[in-house]
């Protein structure tokens, strides 16, 4: 399995970690949702002229650490310095590819749920993107929101064989995005209870201040995750096991009706479609 992403985050170092973080994470995380190991990673840089080579070292570091915690190798690398009138607006850019295998018998896409499949979430939703938020305005709370950028194979691994039939990291067009594509994909409609869906009070307290819905925020440190009706509470189980999935709930089911669409059951029992997201509410986050 391969997969790249390039990281252009505003800014750079934010609540609860960096774009060091963030890259490592957030490609190892691909891979998994993928139902793959990963085992090894490619490294570019694209370095603004004047930067930092305090904050470049902190940020290798951090990148250096989790691959070393998870065993996997940085294989190939690349690093290129742009004139300060070149990058304007960034000071880093980071690109990874990630290469992992998968099991066989494993075979996890977007497009192979099916009618019954429950859906769980693995944790409070929209963290990073709040947390990226706050740090940009300056919005001080009594408990910070940190963003939950988090490599995610402790969470992943254990479960990935249990009737999984999809798995999607909630990034860019969040929970909507990632529920949405999946409807689209698989031919089927996905209902989901507002008040299953976790999310923090801090989260919650920014959505309403800058009238954002939370359901198209990005996480990076969380895991939406469709799985067969007779699997669903070992799986569930299982993800409790893991510090990164102690608030895991499951959020909704999967239908053969209205094929395509998905659905709200709100807090006070009516039904409201959640539409695909248009554009990035917070933009720069990923």
């Amino acid at each position: 399995v391969i997969t790249t992403d390039s990281y252009t985050v505003n800014p750079i170092f934010f609540r609860g970690g960096n774009i060091g973080n963030l890259a490592a994470s957030g490609t190892i995380n691909d891979l998994l949702m993928m139902g793959a190991k990963p085992v090894a990673l490619t490294l570019a840089l694209i370095i603004k002229e004047g930067f930092s080579f305090n904050d470049l070292g902190t940020i290798i570091d951090t990148i250096a650490e989790i691959t070393a915690n998870f065993g996997i190798g940085i294989v190939a690398g690349d690093t290129k310095v742009m004139p300060q009138d070149s990058m304007k607006e960034v000071s880093l850019i980071i690109n990874t590819t990630g290469l992992g295998y998968v099991q066989k018998g494993v075979r996890i896409t977007d497009s192979s749920i099916k009618p019954g499949d429950k859906i769980i979430a693995s944790g409070t939703i929209g963290d990073h993107g709040f947390a990226m938020l706050a740090s940009r305005e300056g919005i001080e709370l009594e408990t910070k929101l940190k963003s939950d950028v988090a490599p995610l194979n402790s969470l992943i691994l254990p479960i990935r064989h249990l009737g999984v039939h999809a798995m999607k990291d909630p990034t860019r067009g969040g929970l909507s995005g990632v529920l949405n594509e999946w409807a689209e994909k698989s031919k089927v409609s996905i209902w989901i209870k507002e008040s299953s869906i976790p999310f923090s009070e801090d989260a919650l307290i920014i959505a309403e201040i800058f009238g954002i819905d939370p359901l198209h925020v990005s996480s990076e440190g969380k895991a939406i995750i469709a799985v067969a009706p007779n699997k669903a509470d070992e799986v569930l189980e299982l993800m409790k096991e893991s510090p990164l999935g102690q608030k895991a709930e499951i959020i909704g089911e999967v239908k053969d009706t209205r094929k395509g669409s998905v659905f709200l059951k709100t807090k006070i029992g009516g039904h409201r479609i959640i539409d695909k997201p248009v554009g990035e509410p917070i933009p720069r986050v990923c």
